[in-house]
């Protein structure tokens, strides 16, 4: 009877992941009110780092002005291994910014502890953890590198849809329509994976099994943070230089 419950309580704790929310209603709006909350916080949380590395720069960094340059200088080499060293210096603060809030947001669902916040529906839990934030953060590459395309080759760019030949025209379609897909679900399941093993593993042995998990969860949600800004940046660097990446390093 006992292991009936526990086998029955980690389903009962994944419906409640996947399937309860706090709604708003705005107008004929629902919004998800929780991923909201989590969110701001996020980027509150960015935004204050930021004002207190730069509020008294000095000429020899240390401290938190020093590892603010770091990601910086980190960010930038990304930018510009992905998009090449002429035109990578406009997109490193959209590749950035959609680094450090998805490294930020997956760190937040590992570190605090969001399920102690009782709401009336639903449970708080990373951003990165609902399919609508990541799929918003997918359409917002697609627009990054549509208009890297479009901008820097014109009419030109609608080319690439009928290169090499006018037969590969639906697939090099449908290859846009996938990037997109495949970056939001594929932080998306990893991230959600990731709380529900660990939730899983919290409920069943409650003391050392869930720590080691935990830490290796730390670890695969920085590395989702810059797969999804590698590839954005790669997508918007293979846009600008044209299909296939001829001329991309």
């Amino acid at each position: 009877m006992a292991l009936n419950m526990l086998m029955i309580h980690p389903l009962v704790l994944a419906k409640l992941e996947v399937g309860q929310h706090l709604y708003w209603q705005l107008g004929g709006l629902k919004l998800h009110g929780q991923v909201f909350l989590t969110s701001w916080f996020v980027i509150g949380a960015l935004l204050l780092v930021s004002f207190l590395a730069t509020r008294n720069i000095q000429r020899i960094p240390s401290g938190l002005q020093n590892f603010m340059e770091y990601a910086l200088e980190f960010i930038r080499d990304l930018a510009k291994n992905q998009i090449g060293e002429k035109e990578y210096r406009p997109w490193v603060p959209f590749v950035g910014t959609l680094f450090l809030f998805i490294f930020v947001s997956n760190w937040s669902g590992a570190l605090i502890p969001w399920k102690l916040i009782h709401l009336p529906s639903g449970e708080l839990a990373a951003p990165t953890n609902d399919i609508n934030t990541t799929v918003a953060l997918a359409l917002l590459t697609s627009l990054a590198y549509f208009y890297a395309g479009f901008s820097n080759r014109g009419l030109g760019y609608f080319a690439k849809y009928i290169e090499p030949t006018p037969i590969l025209l639906p697939i090099n379609i449908l290859e846009d329509f996938t990037k997109p897909l495949s970056l939001s679900f594929r932080l998306f399941g990893n991230i959600l994976a990731d709380e529900l093993v660990v939730a899983v593993l919290v409920l069943l042995v409650p003391l050392f099994v869930p720590l080691p998990v935990m830490v290796l969860g730390l670890f695969t949600s920085a590395i989702q943070a810059l797969i999804f800004a590698t590839l954005a940046a790669a997508y918007i660097g293979e846009a600008i230089e044209g299909h296939g990446g001829e001329e991309h390093g």
